[in-house]
């Protein structure tokens, strides 16, 4: 009904004189419109809250903040591009050229990163390259921890029990002693391992900070240089190779023969091709398996694809070593046994006291039916209670987890003083019970440090800066060999020069510049490289072909493991640069070259440590990639082999050898085995498994 029909309903039944008749009017006007007003709101309201019901909660307006620096670009769409592999988004961002304008970067020489001010905006605007960490276990977590062993329940629930029958028995006065004494017990066994624990992982999360901080090869401000992984930034140019963790997602700029395992992403297998046409999208946490290659980081820390996949697992650091584990386990065992005896024993105890078959102090029967009175009777039963309980008390070995508990934080901490970092206490156990030890040779034994000191022109040597001699066709074949083929790199600053690199590259790199007067920029500018077979485990040789822009010729350049060359050439250029066919006897002359090719001298105090190892009664074994004479001589420099020993005794063999053995002859000649050379990594893998299956402790 509206507001003019109920005024006009009033205005005939009402009866008002002529001057209030415009009051009255007013006033019901006033009233009866104002309820119709409310009443339409409140439907209105209704209708608003049943629509709004019906929206759907995954509508979400996401305002997105551009940073004053990077106008042009946002993270949500850099996170996207990769994360869905979208050739399509990144041709609408204008390619990696475009993406890489937009992040300032140069994809040849870096970002700025001599102004702190460019980090901290690239920090600012794109995060950080670290992931959430879990809160930090305080003191009482492992208190609770301990609580809750079982063992400490049975004792805690006995300690009761004792408390009860103690007080009944001997009286307030000395009847909480047995229970005084295992709460006693129970609490410096809840204290000390609660301790123990505590510092436990405050020394995990120190070692997994120094585990995680891993070296990275990044190019800023024109010059390759190492980081800290944690130090990337959105926008830099990281130079991947072999063995290498893609520390970021990012995108590929160029390289050869790139392949990565994204089996931590995926759980596929099969190694991923990755190239700027077809698949250039490079996922953290990936490994690269093949090749080599430059990548422009777009996203770092929580924004990649593994930190937003990574970041709801924890990492549980306090899990028991398997020697733990066992005694745990024993406790547990010999726990059960002790309560079953204790069980057993109570129950003969009791039928023993109600049939009459026990007698007191003075030779007379303690139960004799109704005439013994209540009293000694529940006396009677508390005495043979407690006996069952004190013989579960002692049958529980609280203690011997806790031994192990206490010594083996000790034993990391002595190892840690040493330089070990160790990641497991269970590491402890495992290198106490060796019984063999294979090791590397590079970088382990080695200091990882070389230096060309000569280097043979056919059989002639050349040594010191005599390059005059060496005849000018070969001179520029040899500079084009080393400065094209190589994952190196120079740089020239003000002062001197700084070479980036594997060991063996960067001494290469060094002479060839220094002493052969090679310029890389120059050879890059005349020559294109056409093709690239970059340098694995398997191969253990890379190559090039390239082309000279001056007169279209082409040329080959190999690298690589000597003997494995010298294989593959059927002439080699003499001192005055002429070409000569490669006959046997001169290839056995090569041989007897490279064999003396050993220059890459032990760590200090490694003969010695190899001596003290023996003494005790381990055997250290090398294994290695590096070729048979190199690895004889280190392995002899180092106190392995003896100077006079024979290759063909059976201690030294090549990997591709003991690959070709029957399951049996390796298992035979596996002791035997001081050294192995050219070796794959699935030959170290065997070797490894065959000590084991002999009950060898193998580290």
């Amino acid at each position: 009904m509206s507001c003019m029909e109920l005024l006009s309903d009033l205005h005939d039944t009402i009866k008002v004189s002529v001057p209030n008749k415009k009051r009255w009017h007013q006033a019901f006007a006033t009233i009866y419109c104002s309820r119709a007003f409310l009443s339409r709101r409140n439907q209105i309201s209704c209708n608003m809250k049943q629509n709004s019901s019906e929206i759907s909660p995954e509508i979400v307006i996401d305002v997105i903040s551009k940073h004053p620096f990077f106008s042009c670009i946002d993270q949500s769409s850099l996170t996207s591009l990769v994360k869905e592999k979208s050739l399509e988004q990144l041709v609408k961002l204008g390619g990696i050229e475009g993406i890489s304008a937009s992040l300032n970067t140069d994809l040849q020489h870096g970002i700025n990163g001599y102004h702190p001010e460019d980090i901290a905006s690239r920090q600012e605007a794109f995060g950080m390259n670290t992931y959430q960490k879990q809160p930090t276990k305080n003191f009482f977590h492992f208190v609770w921890e301990a609580f809750k062993d079982p063992t400490i329940l049975i004792l805690l629930a006995f300690a009761a029990l004792s408390l009860g029958f103690g007080m009944k028995e001997d009286g307030p006065r000395e009847g909480w002693y047995d229970c005084g004494s295992i709460f006693v017990a129970v609490f410096l066994v809840i204290s000390v391992s609660a301790i123990s624990n505590f510092r436990q992982n405050r020394q995990f999360v120190k070692l997994l900070k120094v585990s995680n901080n891993i070296p990275v090869e990044v190019v800023r401000n024109r010059r390759r240089q190492q980081i800290s992984i944690f130090a990337i930034v959105v926008g830099d140019v990281i130079c991947l190779k072999i063995g290498d963790q893609v520390p970021a997602d990012g995108l590929f700029i160029d390289g050869h023969s790139l392949q990565v395992d994204e089996s931590s992403m995926t759980g596929e297998s099969d190694h991923v091709e990755i190239d700027q046409s077809k698949n250039p999208f490079l996922f953290s946490g990936t490994k690269v398996v093949d090749g080599y290659a430059k990548m422009l980081v777009t996203s770092v820390g929580m924004n990649t694809c593994w930190g937003a996949m990574m970041s709801p697992i924890s990492r549980d650091s306090d899990e028991q070593t398997p020697l733990q584990a066992h005694l745990s386990k024993l406790t547990s065992s010999i726990g059960k046994v002790g309560l079953a005896v204790a069980f057993l024993v109570l129950v003969v105890l009791l039928v023993r006291y109600f049939t009459g078959n026990t007698e007191d102090e003075n030779g007379n029967q303690e139960f004799n039916g109704s005439k013994t009175k209540v009293d000694d009777v529940i006396n009677a039963v508390v005495g043979i209670i407690a006996a069952a309980v004190t013989i579960v008390v002692v049958a529980i070995p609280e203690g011997l987890p806790l031994a192990v508990t206490l010594t083996l934080p000790y034993l990391m901490k002595r190892m840690m003083a040493d330089q070990a970092m160790v990641r497991k206490l269970s590491a402890c156990e495992t290198m106490g019970s060796a019984t063999t030890i294979c090791t590397d040779k590079t970088g382990t034994l080695t200091m990882n440090q070389m230096k060309v000191t000569k280097f043979w022109q056919g059989k002639e040597s050349i040594e010191g800066m005599n390059y005059t001699v060496i005849a000018s066709n070969v001179l520029e074949l040899l500079r084009q060999g080393i400065g094209l083929n190589t994952t190196g790199s120079v740089y020239k600053s003000k002062t001197n020069l700084e070479f980036s690199g594997s060991p063996a590259e960067k001494a290469i790199l060094s002479r060839a510049v220094l002493e052969l007067n090679m310029d890389m920029e120059a050879l890059k500018r005349d020559c294109n490289i056409l093709h690239v077979e970059a340098f694995n485990s398997a191969k253990k040789r890379s190559g090039i072909l390239m082309k000279k822009v001056e007169d279209d010729t082409f040329h080959v350049h190999w690298k690589g493991a000597a003997e494995m060359i010298l294989a593959m050439c059927s002439h080699y250029y003499d001192l005055e640069g002429n070409m000569k066919a490669l006959s046997d006897q001169e290839r056995m002359t090569f041989d007897q070259i490279i064999q003396g090719m050993a220059a890459n001298p032990c760590r200090p105090g490694v003969k010695k440590a190899v001596e003290d190892c023996q003494y005790a009664g381990v055997n250290v074994k090398m294994i290695t990639g590096d070729n048979i004479f190199t690895a004889k001589a280190i392995s002899t420099e180092c106190g392995m082999l003896h100077p006079n020993q024979e290759l063909n005794d059976g201690s030294v063999v090549e990997g591709v050898e003991f690959r070709n053995y029957t399951e049996e002859e390796q298992m035979a000649k596996v002791d035997r085995i001081r050294m192995m050379a050219r070796s794959s990594p699935f030959d170290k893998l065997l070797m490894v498994q065959c000590l084991k299956n002999k009950g060898h402790g193998t580290t």
